[in-house]
């Protein structure tokens, strides 16, 4: 796939300043470009061209090293419209899309506060609906004069004729703030993570439309990776499964369009395989979203889904191996059960808990259209699942947490040990209650000879002697129940009745 320039358009005179964000390197830090500036005085438009040096393309297989830190996505609950914050292993932050016009940011703003959030390094329109960019002037107003500032601000280049776009640009204008249009085959440079822009394509399809020509980002991190389709459809969509195929595989996919009908299609849940799918609309929707069509396709692929309407704000975190999901409160996550869930306001209070967790897996590691970092491969002597796997044995299974069982979750635990001279790599193995409850250990934990590790039911930080489900009631019968525990290519290891 062919490499472009970032474009920025701007039917205005004037001069935007540099960003903190330097867009002027590519997301590896070291492939320079080279500015130039035109300025058509006829019609009063201001032109910086940013040309990529190298304009190379990768098609073979890249090795990834270990990240360090964690990178987390935050879909933010805001009712029908939608709002993303990506924060990386050092603290750079990228907003994606305020909300509605007519809550003005105010519920971005007030997430964003409560989050410490100071400065914001890149904010990205997927398309100028006033649903979309409703607290972009806001955003650019508070953060420019009470926070750090606005590194730069990115979109699709479609304008859109209403009040909400207007305040946006007067925005850019009045803080001076650099402004990108952005294509497919554009990255964004992300300190310690990989973002590519898939879409729109140039030239723009289905007649400039701004659904169809959304920006449309993949964030890699490790063996993590998360893909972003704003309100692309049905033709968009088509476009990106033609375009990308199987490199659109990832962990977690956000359902386009709020869950529309015409989002979030079979072909592209067939490519993309997620593990997790979270849907961003009003509990009571007028459009009827999440449309019951769309659920209907996650449930027949057995995929989870986490629905802003009922689990209030979703926190998706990822050490590069796993992605564990935290959620304001606990509700159905089978797709055809979603509306059984209590409502969540936009406007309420509270912090997230953590529910589930998920091995990291896609196959679209690094950016798409350019070359990779470089990186070095770490070989371990750690045997896939050991010598011998039977060296796994359960030490102690704590079914009857101490007090209210359902208050003390993490009082109800099952403890591992390995009982071989090799360590156990254990990523991607499971465990299961006889209900078929199952958890699975993240990618990358290893078990040495000899040691143990507790699994608790409740939720907690991973290290290598405690492991957290992160499941919101009891598992383990206290009257008797079935320990499973199967290797990531379906060999039963442990089956052992209490």
């Amino acid at each position: 796939m062919r490499s472009r320039p970032i474009v920025v358009v701007l039917a205005f005179a004037l001069v935007f300043a540099g960003c903190s964000g330097d867009p002027t390197m590519n997301s590896d830090g070291d492939s320079p470009t080279t500015t130039t500036t035109t300025v058509d005085t006829a019609s009063s438009t201001t032109t910086t061209t940013l040309v990529d040096a190298t304009s190379s393309t990768t098609t073979g297989t890249t090795t990834v090293d270990t990240p360090n830190g964690t990178l987390s996505v935050h879909i933010i609950n805001v009712g029908q419209s939608a709002s993303i914050l990506v924060v990386g292993p050092d603290g750079e932050t990228m907003l994606i899309d305020t909300g509605d016009y007519r809550s003005d940011g105010e519920y971005v703003l007030s997430y964003l506060r409560e989050n410490d959030i100071t400065r914001l390094d890149h904010l990205v329109s997927t398309h100028n609906d006033a649903d979309h960019i409703g607290g972009n002037a806001a955003v650019i107003e508070y953060f420019e004069t009470e926070g750090e500032g606005v590194g730069a601000v990115y979109d699709p280049g479609i304008a859109a004729s209403t009040q909400t776009y207007q305040a946006y640009l007067d925005a850019v204008e009045q803080y001076d703030v650099t402004l990108y249009e952005v294509r497919a085959g554009d990255t964004l440079p992300f300190e310690g993570a990989n973002v590519s822009i898939l879409g729109p394509p140039d030239p723009y399809i289905d007649g400039e439309a701004r659904n169809e020509n959304s920006v449309v980002l993949k964030l890699a991190f490790g063996q993590s990776s998360f893909l972003l389709t704003g309100d692309a459809e049905e033709t968009q969509e088509e476009w990106l499964v033609e375009e990308y195929g199987e490199r659109l595989n990832v962990t977690v996919l956000k359902a386009g369009h709020h869950g529309s009908s015409s989002s979030t299609s079979a072909a592209l849940l067939d490519v993309a395989t997620p593990k997790v799918v979270p849907i961003s609309s009003a509990y009571d929707s007028q459009y009827g979203h999440p449309n019951e069509e769309v659920l209907q396709r996650l449930a027949d692929r057995d995929v989870p889904a986490y629905w802003t309407a009922t689990h209030g704000d979703i926190v998706f975190t990822t050490n590069g191996s796993a992605v564990t999901v935290a959620t304001q409160q606990p509700a159905p996550t089978a797709p055809l059960s979603l509306r059984e869930g209590a409502r969540v306001e936009p406007s309420a209070s509270g912090g997230v808990e953590r529910r589930a967790i998920f091995s990291a897996t896609g196959s679209g590691t690094g950016t798409i259209g350019f070359s990779p970092p470089e990186t070095t491969t770490t070989t371990t002597t750690v045997a896939d699942g050991g010598a011998d796997q039977s060296a796994l044995t359960i030490a102690q299974v704590h079914a009857d947490a101490e007090g209210e069982e359902s208050s003390n979750l993490n009082d109800e635990y099952v403890v591992f040990e390995n009982t071989g001279g090799t360590a156990l790599d254990m990523g991607g193995w499971t465990v299961q209650d006889e209900s078929g409850k199952t958890y699975t250990v993240p990618d990358g934990f290893v078990l040495d000879a000899g040691a143990q590790v507790t699994l608790h039911t409740g939720s907690g930080s991973d290290t290598a002697s405690d492991l957290y489900w992160g499941y919101g009631s009891a598992v383990w019968n206290n009257g008797g129940d079935t320990v499973t525990v199967t290797t990531d290519t379906g060999e039963v290891v442990i089956e052992e009745s209490y």
